[in-house]
């Protein structure tokens, strides 16, 4: 789950990491009212969308008087700010923040992600700041230092203090950069993120390690623990197709291509698409309704996929190990008959129940067609979309 850059901001401050001093603002007139309120030479109104690449769309802006944030949210809110992470569609802005303005003496970069690879949280910090992170790492990855943290232990002083010489800030404050880096993984740890980014982190002329940008998302997994956070959810921020899918705790991401996929398993889910791709075509969706699907959720998974006007055909890959392929069959069934299907839909069902399903599909009169085997499957469901 995905947060605003002012909640995550919130949500640190209580951790004692340092963040600029600064307001919502929702209207113009509360823009104006939050620069009047924070009454620094410079105000920055930052447009509040969950994506990053903000300031290049034009979502971020300085204004020199209350008069002019007014002038400026009235420009930014309503707009479509389209970034590099949005894509062509952008993103409509609802919500600002309005922040102090701040001396900027030098940029840094902070990060904590999960490497899976060691099945370990990684500290990571590079002192080219304020710059898209997925670029210096295609393209300079050395200047990114990283330190494996051990979860018995945690992050420790020794650790932020190689960080934060390496970012080669001054030694008068190394102190304070050892304590901004530890609190900021206490916050990691404590509130089950799966990604923690200060983008820049910033050193001010007058000494100051400040979070001038927060990026926070929160494991889901482990949103059980923390449900006072799923109040800080920003609907509109989600394909509604998303959201529906989350109601049936189906995995749902829209794609861009006229292929929908319903399968059951991370695993099938990338085989199905990497396989249509093969055959020439183009996926639309990726829909996993997981190893235990009931009836209810291969009905509910059906309804969203035919939902989204650019699926010109459906294939349904199901390997039937927890689920059985005849409780599949039944579900596509009564789904397509509530629903009046007009999309060819191709079905590939293996394992148990496997002639049951088959047999239900075949008999149900409407406009299936049986594949033997993923290859033919999306042979089928390519030529058909065409």
């Amino acid at each position: 789950m995905k947060i605003h850059e002012y909640q995550g901001k919130e949500l640190l401050k209580k951790f004692g990491v340092p963040v600029p001093r600064g307001f919502v603002a929702r209207s113009p007139e509360e823009a104006y009212d939050a620069a009047k309120e924070l009454a620094t030479p410079v105000v920055v109104v930052k447009a509040q969308i969950h994506a990053g690449g903000r300031g290049k769309g034009g979502g971020v802006k300085l204004a020199k008087s209350p008069e002019e944030a007014r002038e400026i949210a009235a420009g930014m809110l309503g707009m479509n700010l389209v970034t590099h992470q949005t894509g062509p569609e952008g993103r409509e802005v609802r919500v600002l923040l309005v922040e102090e303005g701040l001396p900027i003496d030098k940029e840094f970069y902070l990060g904590i992600v999960l490497d899976r690879a060691s099945g370990r949280p990684v500290f990571m910090a590079s002192a080219a700041g304020g710059m898209d992170i997925e670029e210096v790492a295609a393209k300079t990855p050395e200047l990114i230092m990283k330190e494996t943290v051990d979860p018995a232990v945690g992050f420790r002083a020794f650790q932020a203090r190689k960080l934060a010489f390496g970012l080669g800030i001054p030694t008068a404050l190394i102190a304070q950069a050892v304590k901004f880096m530890q609190a900021l993984y206490t916050a990691y740890e404590q509130m089950d993120a799966s990604l923690m980014e200060i983008n820049p982190f910033l050193l001010t002329k007058d000494d100051r390690l400040i979070a001038l940008d927060a990026k926070v998302n929160f494991d889901d997994n482990a949103m059980f623990r923390h449900k006072e956070f799923l109040e800080l959810r920003d609907l509109n921020e989600e394909e509604p197709l998303e959201i529906e899918a989350s109601k049936f705790d189906l995995n749902y991401i829209k794609l861009d291509g006229n292929i929908a996929c319903m399968v059951n398993g991370a695993g099938l889910a990338m085989a199905t698409m990497d396989i249509i791709k093969l055959a020439g075509g183009e996926p639309a969706n990726f829909l996993d309704v997981g190893g235990g699907a009931s009836q209810e959720r291969v009905e509910a998974a059906f309804r969203i996929l035919l939902a989204d006007p650019n699926v010109h055909a459906v294939l349904i890959n199901i390997f039937g190990g927890i689920v059985r392929c005849d409780m599949v069959a039944r579900g596509v069934v009564e789904a397509a008959r509530k629903l009046g299907i007009e999309v060819p839909v191709v079905v590939r069902l293996e394992g148990t129940n496997v002639e049951e399903g088959q047999r239900v599909i075949r008999e149900s009169g409407l406009n299936f067609t049986v594949a033997n085997g993923m290859k033919d499957a999306a042979d089928k469901v390519v030529a058909l979309a065409a």
